[in-house]
């Protein structure tokens, strides 16, 4: 059987290899091709396109890389041509994966999606263009499944948390403080500033005013491998900032604290159970065209699966050293509001925990292929 996966972005390659890895368990007879990372390739996707010719944060990154992203999208296209597939599979990364949809529904290719766009967020009209072309919609927050049954009488599966899974299976390195020469003695703040150029760019120079307004605690900025230091600017000569690289969720298990930039970070820094304040800025045209258009009360996952401001967002000209110090001090020295905060993490992670949602999503697509 040939299975088709498209991954644009460094979640989807880790998700993505996780399902592949569920599919084969089930059958020992794929034939795997896509666009993905490094994790797909290594669980046995053999990688046409690497996400990181895609990855595109913001309307201004978009519109000026247009003729890139629609090289690509034609590539893609014609690779699926030849390939032929039973059944492409999309992960994530709406606007290139909602395009292929589309032409896989115009050429009879069945489609399945794990991990649906979020088009509950802004321009639901979407979901409606996601019922005409997609066969199988397998979702990851237990909202949507809501959402597209009032949005447009489409039963589509909720196969649990991905995010959830990836943290079970951790394993802490027990020499991560000794390696990283992190002292257990001061309280520590997680920074996790994301993962993309445009993030770190806007995001960056406020938690380097943050950590230079607070001394006595110990900041450590989960870098990732594939960003350039110097993207990292005013953190790096800090005497109380320290970096580890690829150790997000090794510094989440001894984190005091954290401040996130908004996205999948804030929901596994909730599951690890770690206070967080979650800032986020983009340009202020992009952010007057946004705020016009999304049709959710919060931006971070912690506080949409639940429903209610579980934890702060600073958004924007909110988005200032002092008010991130302010709350940073609460979460770090008031017990009651600690304590308050990690008793809505149990709740969330109860609302989560249905199984595996890699395990889930491959017995329902292998049951749908027959």
């Amino acid at each position: 059987m040939k299975l088709y996966l498209i991954a644009g972005e460094r979640s989807g390659d880790l998700h993505g290899s996780n399902l592949v890895k569920a599919l084969k368990s089930k059958s020992s007879s794929l034939d795997l091709r896509g666009f993905g990372g490094d994790e797909m390739k290594k669980a046995g996707v053999d990688v046409f396109v690497h996400y990181e010719q895609l990855a595109f944060m913001g309307f201004v990154a978009l519109l000026t890389n247009l003729f890139t992203i629609f090289k690509y999208i034609s590539l893609c296209k014609n690779d699926i041509r030849q390939f032929k597939p039973d059944v492409v599979i999309l992960i994530d990364y709406g606007g290139f994966n909602r395009r292929i949809a589309k032409f896989c529904k115009q050429h009879g290719i069945r489609v399945f999606y794990y991990i649906t766009p979020k088009v509950w967020a802004w321009y639901q009209r979407r979901a409606f263009e996601l019922q005409r072309n997609v066969d199988r919609m397998f979702v990851i927050l237990p909202f949507e499944k809501q959402f597209f049954k009032e949005k447009c009488n489409w039963d589509v599966d909720y196969v649990g948390n991905p995010v959830l899974d990836a943290i079970k299976s951790f394993k802490p390195d027990p020499e991560f403080l000794a390696k990283s020469k992190i002292d257990k003695g001061k309280k520590i703040v997680a920074l996790l500033p994301g993962s993309r150029k445009m993030e770190l760019k806007r995001i960056v120079p406020l938690m380097a005013e943050v950590a230079t307004k607070n001394p006595a605690y110990q900041f450590v900025v989960a870098a990732v491998n594939n960003l350039g230091e110097d993207l990292y600017g005013g953190l790096k000569d800090l005497p109380n900032v320290k970096f580890v690289v690829e150790a997000s969720y090794d510094l989440l298990s001894i984190a005091d604290a954290a401040i996130v930039t908004s996205g999948t970070a804030t929901l596994e820094t909730g599951i690890f159970k770690v206070p967080q304040v979650v800032v986020y800025k983009m340009g202020s045209i992009e952010y007057q065209l946004v705020s016009r258009l999304v049709k959710v009360k919060f931006i971070s996952l912690v506080n949409l699966i639940a429903g209610k401001e579980v934890i702060k967002e600073m958004i924007q000209d909110n988005a200032r050293p002092e008010n991130v110090s302010t709350e940073l001090n609460l979460l770090l020295n008031n017990n009651d509001y600690r304590s308050a905060m990690l008793n809505e993490y149990d709740s969330i992670y109860k609302i989560l925990d249905t199984g595996s949602a890699s395990e889930n999503a491959a017995r329902l697509m292998m049951q749908a292929l027959g």
